[in-house]
């Protein structure tokens, strides 16, 4: 009986990480999303150098918004890596974040150089100040809401203390469908904690002000490598992770984002070169908002 004993602690003890972290929780079998290794990344990466926007639209305006610390210019330095086969400084990020405030202050268009001079990709992307927990602190809703109609100038310093206002020099009054944000997309850490009862109605505000306009919404999750202990060994277990799975569909839940539209993505932080399988998975993501990005302008020229 003693025996007995012994064997199923020592059994509970191996659940558990060899340096005493998160339980191991095995992968699944099989991939939930299939994914091409190697040969997609080219297959992506040629179709957002080729892509042009048709009707007098210059490019597919991408408006990033989401709490502090979820890795938004991070992101955009990532997809800058990726487009231009180089580790880059597009989107400078705190390293740490560890004021627990927005690192970024302003509302910047990032622009994402493609070959010689003065010729671009066809995205921009549009970085915000993050939300945070209380009153006078991160980006209100209202501006958020503001620059996704294209009322926002370039520029403009968001105020935590008072939203942008019709009369302020930061507004624009006559927005063009160029000015306006084609794709929305939310940016989450996976590594973070639960997500705030308070950022979480900030949230669900912004996704259904998104809806009630027909911007088309995605979800870009950030981190995964930090997240997940397979995915850190070998990033190709993405689609593996059961972890990340429950992630992915916990976010789906929060925020009514379906589960496809949620990309999982590792952020480029120390790299000092780029990486086939990040830039798969950024790409994946870059694509998608270029088509979704593309079918709403579309039909907001017919």
């Amino acid at each position: 009986m003693e025996k007995k004993r012994r064997f199923r602690t020592k059994s509970r003890h191996h659940l558990h990480h060899p340096m005493g972290g998160r339980a191991s929780i095995p992968l699944f079998d099989n991939s939930w999303m299939h994914v091409s290794w190697g040969r997609e990344h080219e297959i992506h990466l040629h179709h957002v150098d080729n892509f042009q926007p048709v009707n007098g639209v210059r490019h597919i305006r991408v408006l990033l918004y989401g709490p502090v610390g979820a890795g938004k210019s991070s992101f955009i330095t990532s997809v800058s890596n990726a487009l231009r086969r180089r580790v880059t400084c597009e989107a400078l990020a705190s390293a740490a974040n560890s004021s627990g405030q927005s690192f970024s202050k302003k509302y910047l268009t990032h622009r994402i150089r493609k070959g010689g001079k003065g010729n671009y990709h066809c995205l921009v992307l549009n970085d915000t100040m993050g939300l945070e927990e209380g009153h006078g602190r991160g980006i209100h809703t209202h501006d958020i809401k503001l620059a996704m109609m294209g009322h926002v100038k370039e520029g403009y310093k968001f105020n935590p203390l008072a939203p942008l206002s019709n009369w302020d020099p930061g507004y624009n009054s006559s927005p063009s469908l160029n000015d306006r944000v084609h794709v929305m997309v939310c940016v989450h850490n996976a590594n973070a904690p639960e997500i705030k009862s308070s950022i979480l109605l900030k949230l669900r505000e912004i996704g259904d002000a998104a809806q009630k306009l027909g911007v088309p919404q995605l979800a870009v999750l950030t981190n995964i490598d930090e997240a997940c202990d397979d995915t850190k060994i070998h990033l190709r277990n993405v689609y593996r992770s059961k972890n990340l799975k429950k992630k992915i569909s916990e976010l789906h839940s929060s925020l009514g984002i379906p589960e496809s539209h949620i990309l999982p993505v590792k952020n480029y932080s120390h790299e000092i070169q780029t990486c086939s399988d990040v830039d798969t998975l950024i790409l994946r993501a870059v694509r998608r908002m270029i088509d979704l990005g593309h079918d709403f302008t579309d039909k907001e020229l017919r």
